[in-house]
């Protein structure tokens, strides 16, 4: 039997280094960032026609520009599915690169991360029963009610429309979409707002019986957030531009949403 040596604190720190540098393009490769060949997302999986499930793939517009973007910078998404919440607190710790979900460029989001050049372009409308001959236009949802996301971003914009215009509106709120969706379909509400972008993509998939209720009441860009200062920001809006340029984001948005979202709408003052 041969005889082993004993493991001295020298010989023990030597094999302890040599798999930590070992580990170390592991950890590269899983950590993200400009020089990473992973691109660490995160998107919902259920957010029509944004990020959702479709046989159990991840798909939507916001999912292909980024597996496009991510091509032409020569890296793999690395995909984490979580409510929308969680994915930002995510990015916030640092534990994933961005948020491929439809973010609106708030003025407080963009306090808090650096966002890429917008990729699509949403305004808050307004829509009802096609049948319903009381609601033409958005003077008429006086004394009406009108259903939206808890805590989304378009019922803050239906609160500040209703204080601009004076307009006496009933809100009522849904913990999803779809209850509000199915709300007004069944008559049970006046209007649902969300996004115009998502409503039409919706009317399609669905021959849901709705029409617009006059014009948009705000718009916001959306964009992939970052942590303040990443290097992949200014990679990231190169590639988006090379896209537009090229007609593939515009083809993209027309293929989920069946109208170019892609492009900033007339009038807009904003990024």
């Amino acid at each position: 039997m041969t005889a082993t040596a004993p493991r001295t604190p020298a010989s023990l720190s030597r094999r302890a280094f040599g798999l930590g540098a070992l580990a170390l393009p592991l950890l590269a490769a899983c950590s993200g960032g400009a020089g990473s060949s992973t691109l660490r997302a995160g998107a919902t999986g259920q957010s029509f026609p944004n990020s959702y499930k479709e046989g159990g793939k991840l798909v939507g517009y916001d999912v292909e520009v980024l597996e496009a973007i991510a091509g032409k910078l020569g890296k793999k998404v690395q995909w984490t599915n979580a409510d929308f919440s969680g994915l930002m607190g995510q990015l916030e710790a640092k534990k994933l690169d961005t948020v491929a979900n439809n973010v609106a460029m708030t003025a407080k989001r963009e306090e808090q991360y650096s966002f890429a050049k917008p990729y699509a372009y949403m305004g808050a409308t307004i829509v009802t029963l096609e049948a319903n001959a009381q609601i033409n236009a958005l003077p008429d949802l006086a004394g009406k009610t009108v259903g939206g996301v808890l805590g989304s971003n378009n019922v803050t914009h239906l609160e500040d429309w209703i204080a601009e215009t004076g307009t006496q509106v009933a809100i009522r709120t849904y913990e999803t979409r779809d209850g509000a969706m199915q709300d007004v379909l069944a008559g049970r509400i006046d209007g649902y707002i969300n996004s115009t972008g998502i409503l039409l993509a919706e009317i399609k998939k669905t021959s849901a019986p709705l029409k617009f209720v006059g014009d948009p009441i705000a718009w916001e860009a959306v964009g992939l957030p970052f942590a303040q200062g990443s290097e992949l920001v200014a990679q990231v809006d190169e590639q988006i531009e090379a896209m537009r340029a090229d007609g593939s984001l515009k083809a993209l948005a027309e293929k989920h949403f069946g109208s170019d979202i892609s492009a900033k709408p007339e009038g807009y003052t904003g990024s």
